[in-house]
């Protein structure tokens, strides 16, 4: 436990933090779930329009370091590789 003022505050703030960040990465599992689902049903052009926006979510949390850099990458390069494989 702490014994200061000053780590019992940075024990909240952690606390906080970690919610915050927690949040981030569902949100990132949710938008590339989506991105996932789009696929499965065969529609490229509705597949693309979502793999857009979660391209977004995507760089925005490797940006903020929630996600490596090269983990948001992937996923990206997986996502469009499996929209580009879909028929048109």
């Amino acid at each position: 436990m702490a014994n200061t003022a000053q780590a019992r505050k940075r024990a909240r703030q952690a606390v906080k933090q970690n919610e915050h960040n927690s949040s981030l990465r569902s949100k990132l599992r949710t938008s590339i779930k989506a991105v996932r689902k789009a696929i499965e049903t065969g529609d490229k052009d509705a597949a693309a329009k979502v793999f857009a926006a979660t391209q977004s979510t995507i760089d925005k949390i490797a940006d903020k370091k929630i996600a490596h850099k090269n983990t948001a990458s992937r996923q990206k390069s997986r996502l469009s590789a499996a929209i580009k494989a879909m028929a048109a």
